[in-house]
């Protein structure tokens, strides 16, 4: 099952959904903000992704966060962060069953879809 997580109404979530609906893949849309986060959940994306890749650090959630959190940044101290801020993570993060992946281009979910068979 695909998932694809973020906030609805951050528009690049948007223009990630529209691309999955003009393309005919079925995903469920997980929403930080209504659905909530798991922490095993944050836990395996941080295991596999690392908090670089993550967290968006061009978000205003980001800028936010004190210096001193910011520059100790690491995955536990990501984890924490992330748990009382699910806006920081890097939207959307397309879950594929197989790999995990943050933001979006068409040319990457291109690529994405067509590595696997769904």
């Amino acid at each position: 099952m695909i998932t694809l997580y973020g906030i609805k109404n951050c528009d690049t979530v948007r223009k990630a959904r529209k691309w999955l609906d003009h393309h005919g893949i079925e995903y469920a849309f997980h929403d930080f903000r209504t659905d909530g986060l798991e922490r095993d959940t944050v836990e395996s994306w941080l295991k596999e992704l690392g908090w670089e890749a993550l967290l968006n650090r061009r978000s205003t959630s980001w800028k936010a966060l004190d210096s001193a959190v910011r520059d100790g940044m690491d995955d536990r101290q990501a984890l924490v962060a992330i748990m009382e801020q699910p806006t920081l993570i890097k939207r959307p993060l397309l879950d594929t069953g197989h790999e995990r992946h943050t933001g979006f281009s068409a040319a990457d979910y291109a690529r994405i879809f067509n590595k696997h068979t769904l």
